[in-house]
């Protein structure tokens, strides 16, 4: 082991602050002299080592070259490689060829080359933590009007997350075999289920059926005129995924939610205390208005008392912060991740958040960087993104006025980033405001049309890249502001169709 001559520190750039740095120069010689030694070596630690992961320049030299020759298959030896590092400065200073020599005769053993490969890595990562800090010291340090304390923080949450979430947001490119393999356990876990779903059930039947779930890394827009129901509607699923939450061990062997899962909702419209009395309303059966006025009997509050003791335990995260810019989203979104864990996050609603403001932007460019910025929130949490969106006065022009996509406001960027589109449609709201009067002709029609759709709302999925578009009929229990699974003629035994 001390024939093997560490590199100087001159050698280095500004070597005193590099001494400092965390480093073991032994357990890179280590492994390059396995590897060195036994090609096969570098399949067991290619997954977790890199060449940047290298303290010492030369070492991290060498192994980029030993990596390239055993990839291609060619043999990587001191012999094969003295060609390719013969005028190698850095190593010259270590004796020039010799060095590669040493480093073989004095490799140990590839047995512990995993371990070597470890105290590599985490080595690597205390180092960039070390440069991070000192980044983020020298950023504060200097005061400039650009650079806001705010955007500070946010930038080095970001950067700490990704060193955190290494090999998973910067994955680069995933072979064909692996994407496979994982679309193969995707559709194996669906199957498990009694070919129920491969994503994350929103409790309600229909919607899951159309929709195969809640997918990971997916951005799911939902949108409606006002009055229609779209929080209650996002409510109703917040509620149901939080409420089924179970914990255990998932397929990959890591811990997760094996049921249900961990909602985070930002609520830019209506406060906390409003929103938890909407859910409360939901699984009390007390109308939210009796809730508000506090106009309720003994045995109805009682209700709400139980419901409410029943609910504390629910992992559902509200944040009712008003105007939050885009990259306040994600970083709070990281953080509640990282600390209590994140399966489904909600936004309700898109046009209420801010873009970041930098330069001059319309509005419309805006929605497009919100948008872009959410879809970029579920691919690198990989959970799926529920976003709220209103529709733009159109609809009420029309003689039906069921929304379509060129109805969602500055649509082009929604449309586009959005992997699924789902509008919230209730006949009822309209049909009421047709009502003539009760002597008049019309009436016994209108009567029996609103007998129909009472009670009926539609849910209308106007894009899906992974499956059909189509409308999937749900209940709706205005009193208590909640969606349900309705009763399908098929499934009252009188016949009919599927959806």
């Amino acid at each position: 082991m001390n024939e093997i001559t560490a590199l100087k520190p001159a050698a280095l750039p500004d070597s005193l602050e590099t001494e400092a740095l965390p480093h073991n120069t032994e357990a890179e010689q280590q492994l390059l002299g396995a590897i060195l030694t036994n090609n096969d070596v570098y399949d067991r630690i290619a997954s977790l080592v890199k060449a940047e992961h290298f303290f010492d320049p030369v070492h991290a030299r060498i192994f980029e070259i030993a990596a390239a020759r055993i990839q291609k298959n060619a043999l990587a030896s001191p012999v094969t490689l003295k060609a390719f590092l013969e005028d190698d400065p850095g190593l010259k200073e270590l004796g020039g060829a010799q060095y590669l020599v040493r480093l073989a005769g004095a490799a140990i053993s590839s047995f512990a080359a995993r371990d070597y490969a470890q105290m590599i890595y985490d080595l690597a990562v205390r180092r960039e933590l070390i440069r991070l800090g000192r980044d983020i010291a020298a950023k504060a340090t200097k005061v400039e009007l650009t650079s806001e304390p705010r955007e500070q923080i946010t930038e080095a949450e970001q950067r700490l997350y990704k060193l955190g979430e290494q090999g998973v947001a910067e994955r680069g490119f995933t072979s064909f075999l692996k994407a496979v393999t994982e679309a193969v356990n995707s559709a194996n876990a669906a199957y498990q289920r009694g070919g129920g779903l491969a994503g994350i059930s929103t409790g309600l039947i229909d919607l899951d059926r159309k929709l195969g779930g809640l997918h990971p890394s997916d951005l799911i827009i939902l949108a409606g005129r006002p009055s229609m129901g779209k929080t209650s509607l996002a409510t109703n699923i917040a509620f149901n995924i939080a409420k089924a939450y179970k914990r255990g061990r998932l397929p990959d062997g890591s811990e997760g939610a094996v049921d249900g899962g961990v909602v985070g909702f930002y609520s830019l419209e209506m406060s906390a205390e409003q929103l938890a009395a909407r859910i409360l309303s939901e699984a009390s059966e007390v109308p939210s208005e009796q809730i508000r006025r506090g106009d309720m009997t003994e045995t109805e509050f009682r209700r709400f008392v139980e419901a409410a003791k029943s609910l504390e335990a629910c992992p559902l995260y509200i944040d009712d912060t008003p105007a939050l810019p885009i990259s306040q989203v994600a970083a709070r979104a990281r953080r509640l991740k990282r600390t209590h864990g994140l399966d489904v996050l909600m936004v309700d609603y898109l046009q209420l958040l801010k873009g970041t403001g930098r330069g001059e932007t319309n509005r419309v460019q805006e929605v497009s960087e919100i948008t872009q910025g959410l879809k970029a929130i579920a691919k690198e949490l990989n959970i799926p993104v529920i976003a709220l969106s209103q529709l733009s006065r159109t609809v009420e022009s029309r003689d039906d006025k069921r929304p379509q996509l060129s109805d969602l406001r500055e649509s082009g960027s929604i449309e586009q980033d959005a992997d699924v589109v789902m509008f919230v449609y209730r006949d009822e709201y309209y049909h009421e405001r047709l009502k003539p009067p009760e002597d008049d002709p019309r009436f016994p029609e209108w009567l029996e049309k609103a007998e129909r759709v009472h009670g009926k709302a539609e849910c209308i999925i106007g894009k899906q890249r992974h499956g059909p578009i189509g409308t999937v009929e749900l209940s709706f229990e205005g009193k208590f502001t909640r969606f349900g699974n309705l009763v399908q003629a098929w499934q009252a035994g009188e016949g009919g169709g599927d959806y």
